[in-house]
């Protein structure tokens, strides 16, 4: 309590001597900030940005952005809300919804056990073929995510403890987020010394384009015309749908859930309270938006640059026989499976899955390899790339074992910090869920859990990427319960008492936290449709009228 209370004296008294002595003091005390930036700079963000650049080209760079600085007004909000009452979860439970208290806290948790899957796989990944430092061996990929689950724990149970570790915790986090922000420019600048790097078409790319909801990318356009009618349809429609999934992925691995759950009670380990409120802000903005900012944007550029409405003419020249490629040794496996899926699942579109399963591998091959040139170059540049693939592309330049190493430490410090951050987040839900908030041992077993997501990665095949785009898809849905709980205790003034903001103040917030719930509201909405249909429709207004019946029971008993 004394280094808090030293933190304060030194906060009130900056704000005295002018704009700069406040800079210097809020840059030497920031923490939590960080904390959400190793979360969110996670496997998850390189794989969305990934196949933002491939899909959209940079006609995406406008969306991760965005949907950070709607995800950081809700997060400032919860911060303003913690920061004037101490225990949000509590105030929440007791005085609007324990549904919607609970309902947060499990969200986030489950969002921890989702997004901490993908983590190990990539993790792994970037080990076996990034850096090459194993086999891609089954026996390998069980030793190396059991390494990487105890290293995660420890370093979750320096911050469970408390005290001068909560410091080294964040200390190691900020170099890790610095080091991933430098490993991904350092890949940029290589492009743009190639003269791959179209600067005036990325500039407009952050300039919000909706169309890409419902339409193609305009890049690929030439490629859909040289297809015939049902060609057309088919690789339109499987566009589109992925550039959807991604786009949901993208905006909910930018600020999750879980994320949401952490910043509020990070603050609170630290012993802030209001006089800390201009603190948590510029914490968001130096620790959360900036490095984002830079390393999504980086990883959005470097993949548009070399693998959007772009044939790989390897693949669309090679020969199929026994549902591989011949000669194409040359070829990353990822790569040639994906493509055969492709030429598999066009095929099917036309002659129907049980007959085209049906066939002897020779009728098949023969199928496959039928096909028209622009339908392989359609299957070529839609197969799921993963980080080795793009390290390739940097060869050239800079030799392949810098290349290697530049994504494969960028790849595993991602993996690596969104692990722990993911463990340390299940461990404060299971605590807080417990009524045990304050114990070091609920918090570890709360962040063991976790073994599940390890366990049950090794049991993904494919490109380790798209895993991520399939668990942030599964995790927007979640996100409204958060962002509906922020916005009700906002303007509760039973919560807020004296606190609660007036005037042009409270306009501004009820603006951007409203525009933050319909945005989520929308999302998630669009997504349990895409994926239930109307079954999810009802479902999230089932949850909905829950919510409010207990909202007005609460009323009544008070």
């Amino acid at each position: 309590m004394k280094n808090i209370e030293q933190q304060r004296a030194a906060i009130l008294d900056a704000k005295k001597r002018g704009k700069w002595a406040v800079l210097k003091t809020y840059t030497k005390f920031s923490g939590p900030g960080w904390l959400q930036s190793a979360i969110t700079l996670g496997g998850g963000s390189l794989a969305s940005a990934l196949y933002l650049g491939v899909l959209g080209g940079f006609g995406f760079m406008w969306l991760q952005p965005l949907a950070m600085i709607l995800g950081i007004a809700m997060l400032g909000a919860i911060a303003y809300i913690t920061l004037s009452i101490k225990s949000p979860l509590e105030a929440l439970n007791k005085n609007i919804s324990p549904l919607l208290g609970y309902g947060w806290a499990c969200g986030a948790m489950f969002a921890c056990f989702v997004f901490a899957m993908p983590q190990f796989a990539l993790g792994t990944a970037a080990i076996t073929q990034n850096l090459g430092w194993l086999a891609d061996t089954r026996a390998n990929q069980i030793a190396i995510t059991a390494v990487l689950f105890a290293f995660a724990l420890s370093m979750v149970a320096m911050y469970a403890v408390g005290g001068k570790w909560v410091g080294i915790f964040e200390i190691a986090i900020k170099i890790s987020v610095a080091a991933i922000v430098i490993c991904f420019f350092g890949v940029v600048v290589s492009l743009s010394m190639q003269g791959k790097i179209p600067w005036g078409r990325i500039c407009g790319g952050f300039v919000p384009n909706f169309s890409v909801l419902f339409a193609p990318s305009e890049d690929f356009a030439k490629y859909i015309a040289q297809l015939g009618e049902a060609g057309r349809g088919y690789w339109s429609g499987l566009i589109v749908s992925q550039q959807r999934d991604v786009v949901i992925s993208a905006a909910a691995m930018a600020v999750g859930i879980n994320m949401t759950f952490l910043f509020p009670f990070s603050m609170l380990k630290k012993g802030w309270n209001e006089d800390f409120r201009g603190l948590a802000i510029f914490d968001l903005a130096t620790g959360l938006f900036v490095p984002f900012m830079l390393a999504t944007s980086c990883i959005v550029i470097a993949s548009a640059s070399q693998f959007h409405a772009k044939p790989y003419g390897q693949l669309v020249s090679a020969k199929i026989e026994n549902g591989a490629l011949v000669g194409g040794s040359h070829i990353a496996p990822n790569l040639a499976k994906g493509y055969v899926s492709l030429l598999d699942a066009r095929i099917v579109s036309d002659i129907g899955a049980e007959k085209f399963a049906s066939l002897a591998q020779p009728q098949k091959d023969a199928l496959r390899n039928a096909l028209s040139v622009p339908e392989k170059n359609m299957a070529s540049m839609l197969v799921k790339r993963d980080a080795s693939n793009l390290s390739e592309t940097l060869e050239p330049l800079v030799g392949k074992d810098v290349a290697r190493y530049i994504f494969g430490f960028g790849v595993l410090g991602m993996a690596i910090n969104a692990m722990l951050m993911n463990m340390l987040i299940c461990g404060l839900c299971f605590a807080q869920i417990t009524k045990a908030g304050g114990s070091a041992k609920r918090h570890l077993i709360g962040s063991s859990l976790i073994a599940v997501s390890a366990v049950t990665s090794l049991f993904f095949e494919g490109a380790k990427m798209w895993l991520v785009v399939y668990a942030g898809v599964a995790a927007m849905v979640l996100l409204p319960i958060a962002y509906g709980a922020f916005f009700a205790m906002m303007n509760s003034r039973k919560i807020m008492g004296k606190h609660m903001p007036t005037g042009a103040s409270r306009a501004v917030w009820n603006v951007f936290m409203g525009a933050s719930v319909v945005a989520s509201a929308t999302a998630s909405l669009w997504v349990l449709h895409a994926k239930l249909g109307w079954w999810g429709i009802a479902l999230f207004a089932a949850f909905l009228a829950a919510v409010l019946v207990s909202m007005k029971m609460k009323k009544a008993e008070k």
